[in-house]
C-alpha cells in the first residue's frame, strides 16, 4: 500500500496481518493507531474490525500513529477492550509521575515550545515534573502551570566542567530517589547523558523516553552507548525523523511517531489590527503590497535570508509588491548589512522577540519557514497554518510534511533561490486565491495539527512502556 492510501474497511476485515506503508512494513501485532472521519481506533492484535468510513494510514499528511521495534504487550479484555478514543489513551494503568527534562538554558525553541504542551496536557492526569536550568525560558513558564513541579537542575557540558557536572548529577540523583518517577522524558544529548547516568546511581529504573526534535545525525560512539544502555523508547515528531530513527543506533529501541501539536484555540484566526498592518506594509507603494512574514525565528539555517536574496532577483514592479516581517532576535550586523546591499532593507521588518507572535501572524497574507537545516516538522509553521494562513515551506526534513501543496501552502527546493523566487511570483499571481487557501489551511490544522491527540498519543507511549515494565518486573 503507497503512502497516505486509503484503506477502505467494509463490512468486517481482520488486520491481524500486515499494512505495506512505503514499502516498509508495520505489523499489526505490535498495535496501530488509525484515524476515520469520524473517530480513531486502537487496533490491538488480532482485531476484528466492524464497519467504518476510510481509513488514511500514514504518508505525507500522515494521520497515524505507529509503534515499531519491540512488540507491545498483549491487550487484556481487562484493561477495556481493544478500541479507545485518543479522549481517552488505551488501557491507562494509573496516574503517572512524569519527568521531563532539557537543557537549554535560553529560549529553548521548540524544545521549550513542545515539553509546555505536554505539560499543559498531561497535568490534569498525571504528576508532572519539569527539570530545567533556572532562569531558562522552559523553568520560567512551567512554574506558571498548574500540577507543574519545577525542578532547579542545570545540565552542565564539556570536559572543562567537571565538578559542575557532579554536582548536577548528585541533584538529579537526589529527585529521582525522592520522586520515583515513572517516566523520564529527555529532550537533548546534555539532558538525556545526565538523566541516564543518574537513573543508574539512583537505584531506580524508570524507562526514559528520547523525543528527537532535530535533523542532526545520529550518529557515533554516544548515540550508540546511550541507545543501547539509556533508551527504551524514542518519539519521532515527524516521519522524516521517523526514517532517521530506525537507520541509527536507535532501531533497537521502541520508536512512535507522534506529530507535534499545536494549540489551534488558542492559535486560531483572527482580525489583524490596522495599525501594525499599516506599519509593516510601509513604504506606500502605486499597488498594495503582500505582507509575507514568519515567526520561525532568524537563526541562519531558518532561510530566511534566501527568501530576501530571491526576493530582490524579481523585476522592480514585482519587488516592490511585497513587504516582509519577521518575528525573532534581531540579526547580526553581517546579516542586516546583507539586507541592505540587497536594496530592499527599507521592505523588511524586524519585530525582535515576541512575548505573542500572534497579532503579526493575524497581520500576514502568507506565511513562510525556509529552514535547510536542523528543522524538523515546526511548530510556527502549523501555527500559522492553525492562524489561517497559507504557508511556503522547503523541502528540507519534515517540513512538506505540513503541506498540501498547491491547497493551503507550496513546497520549493531549500536553498533554491530561483525555485524561492518563481514560488513568490506563484503569490502574486494567486492573490486572489490566498483567502481561501488560508481557510484550507485552518480545516488542515483542525484535522490533524490539535493538542489533544499530540497529547493522548504521547501518554500512549507512556501507558505501553509501563505494561511493558510492568510485565517484566
Amino acid at each position: 500500500m503507497a503512502a497516505g492510501t486509503d484503506l477502505a474497511l467494509t463490512g468486517t476485515a481482520n488486520v491481524s496481518g500486515m499494512i505495506a506503508i512505503s514499502s516498509e512494513t508495520i505489523h499489526i501485532r505490535h498495535g496501530l493507531v488509525l484515524s476515520s472521519t469520524r473517530h480513531l481506533d486502537w487496533i490491538g492484535t488480532g482485531t476484528t474490525v466492524a464497519a467504518h468510513d476510510s481509513f488514511r494510514v500514514a504518508g505525507m499528511r500522515a494521520r497515524a500513529w505507529y509503534f515499531t521495534g519491540p512488540p507491545l504487550p498483549r491487550l487484556s479484555p481487562a484493561s477495556g477492550g481493544r478500541k479507545f478514543s485518543f479522549a481517552s489513551p488505551p488501557n491507562r494503568l494509573r496516574a503517572m509521575k512524569l519527568l521531563f527534562t532539557n537543557f537549554h538554558a535560553g529560549d529553548g525553541g521548540g524544545h521549550t515550545t513542545y515539553i509546555l504542551g505536554l505539560a499543559r496536557g498531561l497535568a490534569p492526569r498525571h504528576a508532572v515534573f519539569v527539570a530545567a536550568p533556572p532562569g531558562s525560558r522552559l523553568h520560567r513558564e512551567a512554574g506558571t502551570i498548574a500540577g507543574v513541579t519545577v525542578i532547579d537542575q542545570p545540565f552542565p557540558n564539556g570536559f572543562r566542567r567537571l565538578a559542575a557536572r557532579r554536582r548536577a548529577r548528585r541533584h538529579l540523583i537526589d529527585a529521582m530517589r525522592r520522586e520515583r518517577f515513572d517516566v523520564v522524558h529527555v529532550n537533548g544529548s546534555a539532558d538525556h547523558r545526565l538523566s541516564m547516568s543518574a537513573r543508574r546511581a539512583s537505584g531506580t529504573r524508570p524507562p526514559i523516553v528520547l523525543t528527537k526534535h532535530n535533523s542532526k545525525p545520529m550518529t557515533g560512539p554516544g548515540h550508540w552507548w546511550r541507545s543501547r544502555f539509556g533508551t527504551d523508547a524514542v518519539i519521532a515528531v515527524c516521519e522524516y525523523v521517523r526514517r532517521q530513527v530506525m537507520a541509527s543506533p536507535y532501531a533497537r529501541c521502541r520508536v512512535a511517531t507522534v506529530f507535534n501539536g499545536v494549540d489551534i484555540d488558542h492559535f486560531a484566526p483572527r482580525s489583524a489590527d490596522p495599525a501594525s498592518r499599516a506599519a509593516w506594509l510601509a513604504p506606500d507603494a502605486a499597488t498594495k503590497p503582500l505582507l509575507i512574514g514568519s515567526n520561525a525565528g532568524t537563526a541562519r539555517y531558518k532561510g530566511w535570508m534566501d527568501l530576501l536574496e530571491a526576493l530582490a532577483t524579481l523585476d522592480g514592479a514585482d519587488r516592490e509588491r511585497f513587504r516582509v516581517v519577521l518575528a525573532g532576535g534581531m540579526p547580526a550586523k553581517d546579516d542586516l548589512a546583507r539586507v541592505e546591499a540587497l536594496g530592499i532593507a527599507s521592505q523588511v521588518h524586524f519585530t525582535g522577540r515576541l512575548g505573542d507572535v500572534r497579532p503579526m501572524v493575524a497581520a500576514l497574507d502568507a506565511g513562510f519557514v525556509m529552514s535547510w537545516d536542523v528543522e524538523t516538522i515546526s511548530f510556527a509553521c502549523r501555527e500559522m497554518m492553525a492562524m489561517g494562513k497559507p504557508v511556503l515551506v522547503t523541502d528540507y526534513a519534515g517540513l512538506p510534511e505540513n503541506i498540501v501543496a498547491g491547497q493551503d501552502g507550496w513546497v520549493v527546493k531549500a536553498r533554491d533561490r530561483d525555485a524561492i523566487a518563481d514560488a513568490l511570483r506563484g503569490l502574486l499571481a494567486q492573490r486572489s486565491a490566498l483567502a481561501d487557501m488560508g481557510e484550507a489551511a485552518r480545516r488542515h490544522a483542525v484535522a490533524d495539527f490539535g493538542m489533544a491527540r499530540f497529547v493522548d498519543a504521547t501518554d500512549a507511549v507512556y501507558a505501553s512502556l509501563l505494561r511493558d515494565f510492568s510485565s517484566k518486573a
